[in-house]
Order: C-alpha cells, then structure tokens, then sequence
C-alpha cells in the first residue's frame, strides 16, 4: 500500500504549484523588446525625390551666401550688411521661385553669426537651401 507521508506542518509540506515568475520575467523582456523596436520599424521620412536626372539646361538658378570667420557675409560674391540681405533674398525668391541659394560657412566662424543668418535666410522664406563646405567644421567638432 502506498502512503501519504505525514509533515509535521502545512509549512514543511512541498509546493507543488509551478514557479511563475521566470514566466513573467521572460514576458516582461519580450514586452520591453518589443515596445522598443516597433516605433524604429514604422518610423519613416516622407521626401519629395526628383524622379529623373536634371539636364544642364533644366538645372535651377543658383545664388551664393558665404559666411567669413568674423561672421561678414557676401550675397554672390559681394559683401554686404545683415539689414541688406534679406531684400536680397526676397528680390531672389520673387524673381525665380525655384532660384536655390548655396550658403557657405568658414569653419571658424562662431555659430551665434551662422545661426543669426539662417534666421534671416529662413524669414525670407527661402525653402531651396544647400550647404557648402561641411568639412570646414570637422576640426570644431574635434575641440
């Protein structure tokens, strides 16, 4: 015959219900796993591409804005004060709508000057804008 055994306490008996908690830690990191990369899978950029390659011919007037390291601008080629630059621009963007201005920044320039005259490209309301001369600030980036 078999026999139950005896305990001498209800605390001294075995548990025999299963453990549940590696089950909710694994839950819980699948859960974490998942809340992490769904936003990084359904994240997109929408941008208008060119379909086709321009010719020489259909390429947009360009203008150039420089930027000196003493923060002194030049509107193609010409020197000229903040107050002129933006009738400048203005008087740009109503001549040639798809007219597209190229700004170049010296890389010692300070950024309050560069920023001050982005403000002033933006409140033109020039949306066509290309930067020259990135690897001017490699070295600033390094300091």
């Amino acid at each position: 015959m078999h026999r139950r055994p005896v305990y001498a306490t209800i605390k001294d008996a075995p548990i025999s219900d299963m453990n549940t908690t590696p089950l909710i830690d694994v839950l819980l990191v699948l859960l974490i796993m998942f809340i992490i990369t769904v936003p990084v899978a359904t994240h997109s950029v929408k941008l208008n591409l060119p379909t086709d390659v321009p010719s020489a011919s259909t390429l947009p007037e360009t203008h150039r804005l420089d930027m000196d390291e003493t923060g002194r601008i030049a509107f193609d080629g010409t020197w000229i004060s903040e107050a002129a630059l933006a009738p400048r621009l203005i008087a740009m963007r109503r001549g040639n709508p798809d007219a597209v201005l190229h700004f170049r920044t010296d890389g010692a320039a300070r950024y309050e000057d560069f920023d001050r005259t982005l403000a002033i490209v933006k409140r033109a309301g020039i949306e066509r804008l290309g930067f020259l001369g990135n690897e001017g600030f490699v070295g600033a980036l390094q300091r």
